[in-house]
């Protein structure tokens, strides 16, 4: 475990969300504690918050890493922190870990979830400023993604009262007036699904260039071959979704969680930064399936 006192800042451009990535070997395995989940297609077992799952090691590592999805935990496979849990357990925290200071457990865990939030609004708010197209919001762009880095940087106490969802409500329409710019490079309206209840629906080469998806429940969805670039994705639950040929060039707001927990192949086409998962070439599938329909949907946003 390395001890990292400092935690750079996110920068302006597509390599700076590197920065906004989980490092679990900086982190004191916090989304295996503090989060809690339900037995279903994504977690083989419940867990209530606070709780350590019985999986996680003295240290912090853990136990079923290399076989998550066929120990059934495959919400795990594709969850990503956006970089929260190290801030929390190097910076928040000092380094002070949750076992050696059991005292401060507590606070930690319920600060985690908070920061969780804020990365994540740091991710889309640095994604923002990577599109060309969007220049003319950069700027309120980045007066908010200052905010937000400011209040990250607040102490445990600070953090633990923070009502993230109105900051959320801050940034979105600027959120949203940027994918709106992006968008417009379809060279048509695209289509508006915004929340739509799209699981399990076959949308085999379906043209969906600039579509609003934001929200969207694309739960096992048939996307093989479908085009999908420029479409705004941000929210959109594709657990278990087929993504064999589809091209998602330039698509808006996708993050790499998502794309690990959808299925894909070889011919599948992805925006920079997001890497293709090793489960594709594996064939094993994604993170959830339609049975899943009730279990921790993405939230829309």
């Amino acid at each position: 475990m390395s001890d990292k006192r400092e935690h750079a800042r996110p920068g302006r451009g597509t390599d700076s969300l590197a920065l906004l990535r989980g490092d679990c070997g900086s982190c004191f395995g916090l989304c295996c504690v503090a989060l809690p989940f339900s037995a279903s297609a994504d977690f083989a077992a419940d867990k209530e918050a606070g709780r350590p799952c019985g999986n996680l090691r003295a240290d912090f590592g853990c136990g079923i890493h290399d076989r998550l999805g066929q120990s059934g935990y495959r919400g795990c496979v594709a969850y990503d922190c956006f970089g929260a849990g190290q801030k929390v357990s190097q910076l928040t925290f000092a380094g002070r870990d949750w076992r050696a200071e059991p005292r401060g457990a507590a606070r930690m865990f319920q600060v985690f979830p908070v920061m969780w939030r804020l990365h994540e609004l740091l991710w889309y708010l640095t994604q923002a400023l990577t599109y060309p197209q969007a220049a003319s919001v950069h700027g309120e762009i980045r007066l908010a993604l200052e905010g937000v880095e400011r209040l990250t940087e607040q102490g445990p106490e600070v953090l633990a009262e923070l009502d993230t969802e109105e900051r959320r409500r801050e940034v979105a329409p600027l959120l949203a007036r940027a994918s709106e710019l992006v968008r417009a490079g379809a060279g048509r309206r695209g289509k508006d699904r915004r929340g739509a209840d799209l699981i399990g629906a076959s949308l085999r080469g379906a043209d969906l260039r600039g579509a609003d998806l934001r929200g969207a429940y694309l739960i096992g969805a048939d996307l093989r071959g479908a085009d999908l670039r420029l479409a705004d994705l941000i929210g959109a639950d594709l657990r278990g979704a087929d993504l064999g040929g589809a091209d998602l060039t330039g698509a808006v707001f996708l993050t790499q969680s998502q794309v690990d927990a959808a299925r894909g192949d070889g011919a599948t086409r992805l925006p920079a930064p997001l890497g293709r998962p090793a489960h594709w070439s594996s064939g094993a599938e994604g993170a959830a399936s339609p049975a899943s329909r009730s279990r921790g949907r993405s939230r829309r946003r």
